[in-house]
Formats: C-alpha cells, structure tokens, sequence
C-alpha cells in the first residue's frame, strides 16, 4: 500500500489494488515464488492504487484473532524498539528480534549482503541457537551459584526446560517463517536430548531433526534456507567429533592458561566459521550467485558481537520493555549494533567484496550435497573422497550463454555481448533483469542510448538486424508498425496477440501475447541459420505444478 506508516496488524482496510497471481520466475531455473507462496497458502499478490481506508468487517473466527493479537504484540515491540535506537539501529534490531522489516533501509541491506552479513538480519539457526543456549546457560548458572538448590535439582534438566520455553517464545515473538521454526525444531530436539540423558550435538539428533521437518514441510528440501542450515550444523557437527580433546594442564600458571584458552577459542570461532562457510558455499553460490570474499573476516570480527552482546541484549530487552524496564539492554545491543554495521559497510566497501558466479546446471548441486554429506557423515581419511564432489558447483563447467532474454510479457529484453548484458529498457523490471544477470554471471549495462529508438510503446534499434525489438503497449501495435519493428531486429516482441503477419516478419522470430502467457520468460540462443532460434521457456523448466496454473492470462 502507499500509505506513509504501515497498516497496524489486525486493522480491517480498504484500498484500490491492481490483484495478480503470484509472480512466475524471472528467467528458466530462476527462483519461484509462486511455489513458495502455494505452500504458505497465499493466492496472490497486490499493489495499492492509493492509500488505505478505515473499513468495517465481520469479527474474524477465534483463530484469526489470536494470530492477529500475537502480530499486534510483534508489531508493537518493533515500534519500541525503532522508538529507542532510531530507524538505522533500530531497524535491524527489530528485524533481528521480531522478525518485521518495514524499518530496514534497502541500501543498509545492500550493505550487509556483499559484507556477507546478511544472514543476521533473518531469524533463522543462529538467532535460535543464541537465545536457547543464552536462557540454557543463565539459567544453569544461576542454579549452580545456589548451593542448595543446586543439590536438590537437576540443573542441566531445569535450564533445558528452560531453553525449551525461551525457543518457543522467540519463535512466536517472530512470527514463525519457516527459517524459525526449522531453527526451533532442531533446537527443540537438543534440548529434548538433554532431558532424556542423551548426548545433544550428535548427527543422531540432526538427522531427527531433519526428519521431524522434511515431515512438517516437505516442500523445506529445496528451499535455500533448509539447505545451507543443515549442510552448515552437519558440518560443524562433523568438526565437534573431530576435535581432539587435549588434557587440561593442572599445575601451569594461570595467565599460560588464560593465553592458551583464549587462543584455543580464537582457533575455534576461525575454524568453525571456515567450515559453515564452506559448507554452505555451494548452495549460495547455486541459489544467489553471489560470494563474499571477505565474509569469514566480517563474520569473525562480529560473531562475538552478535553471539555474546546484542542477542543476549536484545533478548533481554525484548522481555522487559514490554514493562518498561528494556531500555538498558536495547541501548547495550544499539551500540554493538553501530559497530556491526560499521564492520559490514567498510568490508562491503572493499575492493572486490562480492563476485558474481553464473549457477551450474541443475544436477550439480545435488552432486555437491553428497560430497559435503560425504565429508560430514565418513569417519576417518576416506572422508576427504568428497571433497572434489563438494566443489562441483565451483568448477563444473556452465551451460552457454544465451544470447536473448525477453521477460515476461514482453516488457523488458536483455542481449548478450562478451560478458555485458545491453538492457534495452533501464528500470523496468529491474528485480528480472538482476535475477537473470546473475544467473548468468553477467553485468548489466544500459543500452537504450546506444543505437536505439524508443517511443511510449516500443523500442527498435536503428540499424537494421538488430538483436531485439519490443512493443509493450496494451494495443495490438498497427500492421505497419510491426512491418517497421520486423525490418529493425531479428526478434519481435509483442505484448498483445498478433492476429496477422507482415510479409517483413516472416523471416523473423515474433512472439506474442500468446506466447508470454503460456510459457513466460524466454532465454533465446541462435543455433545454425540466422533465422534459427532454441527457445528454453520459464513453463519447460517449471512443468505443470498447481503453482503453474493461472487460468486465464494477460494477452489471452
């Protein structure tokens, strides 16, 4: 909506909105989130024509109710908590704690992304490992500094409970996306485990924890976020069964100790960092196209931070505002939150922070999943063996460039020249037009200045045989314009459906309004003869998925 202040939750509205479907890929392979939004039960998507008004509605049934008072509560902490730090601070802290973003400045996210710090600002493994392990610790600690209590109850039982009940809170207080709730799943299992007398950090109680979500949402196992969590705790699984457990010295000195415990830990977070890192390597590089080349150095200078001050700070916080008692601790986590961000924004501002990596074929990364299942799950020197297969996202060769992308509905094109994408329309569809770059491991560049003519409908190069030419009108463009688009380029796209053919266009590839709607986005690759062209469209790669079923479309 265009309102200046986000709708409170709960608050019955009304508001002119353009309603379509959730949106296709932006290119064949690309990221789906119309499947994304199946699973979450949402039938489309809007975009408000102007600001909302107050409307009056039936009461909603009891359960709808008691999610939109747990949404008021969220919404409400987050106001506080932007109201204490400022937007700047106080949008990543809430975003930290109450999973809601409408305070993050895009630029702030940018910024966090290339230092690849951007995992911290979603509620995921991390946030559920701190808060649980906070309330665990607390919670034992101050057990065991009460003698009597301590011999009459079993800490460690007491303080699992107690993280049970700080895992359960922090997920309600987030909203439960599923990031969280896979993160309070496997938490729930460890702590469960240390109820029952079992060991927690085992792959025994991962693999139940995998099973218990896959169970709950099956469709988790090709989502990014299940894939990199649990390749990253596999692997800092495999490292704690590793670690060679050194006998503790008795009669050193203590400052010999103190020096050798806190290089033994400062060799731990390195390790740790570099092996999550590694881990989840390929599944970033598959699904964001993206690498941080200095992400273990921003992680290693703010995991302390994040693990040990603004957490515990925000948890803190986060409990006593509500009372009016949170303004300490929230003014503890604003400070090391300035210091997060100023870790990320000169690491980001780095010579060659990020670099793009165009994604392999879709058979790599399952080849790449074995081989860090290999390394994690193999006892012994055998388990090097899957080293190679771990790379295979890094090193197998890509599939050749296309030389034309045209998005969906014929509104935005891309050609390839080298290793530059020319975009024929600057600013429209940007979120497509970076989507499929990266994808590509291309970078765009604007071409519209270059040899074209564009007007309020289309677009043609002025030299005949060009690469591409659009119309993206809501009328059918008149017989003789689309001669005059068919003389320019080589490919004709039409947004509307083109009842008849010029003599120019028949030794032109034209698609049509007809096309866009059955198969959407095209990447188009010139094979043999000049008017030869293999077509992979968005619908080939997709198939035929209650996802994929619009009914009737734009052009039909």
């Amino acid at each position: 909506v265009r309102d200046a202040a986000p709708p409170e939750p709960g608050q019955a509205i009304r508001v002119f909105a353009i309603l379509n479907p959730p949106p296709a890929p932006a290119s064949p392979g690309a990221y789906d989130f119309g499947r994304t939004a199946f699973f979450q039960r949402i039938g489309g998507v809007a975009f408000g024509l102007g600001e909302s008004r107050p409307a009056v509605l039936p009461e909603p049934p009891w359960r709808l109710r008691m999610v939109m008072k747990v949404n008021a509560f969220r919404f409400d902490l987050a106001k506080r908590i932007v109201a204490r730090q400022g937007e700047r601070v106080g949008g990543v802290a809430a975003a930290m704690t109450t999973g809601q973003e409408a305070w993050l400045d895009p630029a702030q996210v940018d910024v966090m992304r290339d230092s690849g710090l951007a995992h911290i600002l979603s509620i995921s493994g991390l946030h559920m490992a701190v808060v649980g392990g906070f309330a665990f610790f607390l919670v034992r600690l101050l057990i065991a500094l009460w003698p009597w209590l301590a011999l009459r109850v079993p800490g460690k039982k007491v303080a699992a409970v107690a993280g049970l009940l700080a895992v359960g809170t922090y997920l309600v207080v987030s909203g439960a996306p599923p990031p969280a709730e896979r993160a309070a799943i496997t938490a729930s299992i460890a702590f469960l485990a240390v109820l029952l007398d079992r060991q927690a950090i085992t792959m025994h109680a991962l693999a139940v924890a995998a099973f218990v979500v896959l169970i709950l949402q099956p469709e988790a196992i090709v989502t990014p976020g299940f894939q990199m969590s649990f390749a990253a705790t596999a692997a800092l699984v495999a490292l704690v069964e590793a670690w060679p457990q050194r006998p503790r010295e008795i009669s050193a000195p203590w400052p010999i100790l103190a020096v050798q415990r806190v290089g033994a830990w400062i060799g731990a977070a390195v390790l740790a960092s570099l092996v999550a890192g590694a881990a989840t390597g390929p599944f970033a590089m598959q699904h964001f196209n993206r690498s941080a080349m200095y992400g273990l150095a921003a992680n290693l200078a703010t995991a302390p931070l994040s693990d040990f001050l603004i957490m515990p700070a925000l948890a803190l916080g986060a409990l006593l505002e509500p009372v009016g008692l949170g303004a300490p601790f929230l003014w503890l986590a604003a400070r090391g939150i300035d210091v997060m961000l100023a870790i990320g924004e000169w690491v980001a501002g780095l010579p060659g922070a990020v670099r793009t990596i165009a994604s392999a074929p879709d058979v790599v990364l399952p080849i790449a999943f074995i081989g860090v299942l290999v390394c994690c799950l193999w006892r012994g020197p055998l388990r090097w063996l899957g080293l190679p297969l771990a790379c295979a996202v890094l090193v197998w060769p890509r599939a050749p460039t296309p030389d034309l992308w045209i998005g969906d509905n014929g509104l935005q094109a891309a050609f390839v020249q080298g290793r530059e994408a020319g975009i024929v329309r600057p600013g429209v569809r940007q979120f497509a037009v970076d989507v499929w770059t990266r994808r590509r491991g291309l970078e765009a560049v604007d071409r519209s200045t270059e040899g074209w003519t564009c007007s309020r409908f289309s677009c043609a190069p002025r030299e005949p045989s060009g690469p591409v030419a659009l119309w993206w009108g809501r009328r059918a463009p008149t017989p003789e314009q689309l001669a005059a688009l068919c003389e320019s380029a080589e490919v004709v796209s039409v947004r509307t459906v083109v009842r008849a053919m010029p003599p120019s266009c028949v030794r032109r590839l034209v698609l049509d309004g007809l096309d866009y709607a059955r198969g959407g986005a095209v990447e188009l690759k010139r094979e043999g003869p000049a008017t030869a062209w293999r077509a992979l469209w968005v619908s080939d790669v997709r198939g035929d998925r209650p996802w994929s079923r619009y009914g009737e479309t734009e052009g039909q």
